[in-house]
């Protein structure tokens, strides 16, 4: 019985054919690798994103029905109450005060303030729309943080402001959770910010992602 020898083609120092089975292997462990780096900080931003808007509609529907919390019953604002009255009303300290008590009990505050409100909390909880819920609610925060006016150590009537800090409190804390949702995109996770971008109006306009 013969034997033949297949002839050994040599092989040339330094020159390799890559293996495409291999790379592709290589390039979906990367991808999972680094799915899975970014899923933790994805679903945070998520659940960061349905607390605060869970807050805002809250608001909204404290204000409106009046269940006893912030808003006593019989004086939400179906029963005839004015949602910003209470607030603008007791305004004691800043610039801005007189102008917050000339405010205060306008129907268009109230309409403002409570589509604010509800606009806010709607897109935070379906995770569209988070840059212009993030400029209106960094407005609304602003005005807030005016009407209560950290930096006072006193009142309008001399007694103890009692703020905690001149500069950072919880509207200036709401307001930077607001801009890094949106920079984040937390809507889509757990929303349907994904199609939101989709939608052709939304692709033209860039504001409205």
């Amino acid at each position: 019985m013969a034997v033949h020898e297949h002839p050994q083609v040599p092989r040339r120092p330094g020159l390799r054919v890559p293996s495409l089975r291999g790379n592709r292997t290589a390039t979906a462990s990367a991808s999972l690798a680094s799915a899975d780096t970014k899923a933790p900080h994805t679903y945070a931003f998520a659940s960061l994103r349905l607390l605060t808007g869970f807050v805002f509609l809250w608001a909204f529907l404290d204000k409106t029905f009046g269940f006893g919390y912030s808003t006593p019953s019989g004086k939400g604002w179906v029963d005839g109450g004015s949602p910003a009255e209470g607030f603008l009303g007791h305004v004691a300290a800043g610039p801005m005060e007189s102008t917050f008590h000339s405010w205060a009990g306008g129907t268009w505050a109230d309409w403002l303030f409570m589509l604010g409100l509800l606009g806010i909390g709607l897109a935070l909880v379906a995770g569209i729309a988070l840059r212009l819920a993030a400029a209106a609610g960094t407005v609304m925060m602003a005005l807030m943080w005016v009407a209560q006016w950290p930096p006072a150590r006193y009142l309008s009537d001399g007694s103890p402001s009692m703020s905690t800090n001149p500069v950072v409190e919880y509207h200036v804390i709401y307001a930077a959770v607001l801009i890094a949702l949106a920079l984040a995109s937390a809507g889509d996770t757990w929303g349907i910010g994904r199609i939101w971008a989709k939608l052709p109006v939304v692709r033209r306009n860039g504001w409205l992602r």
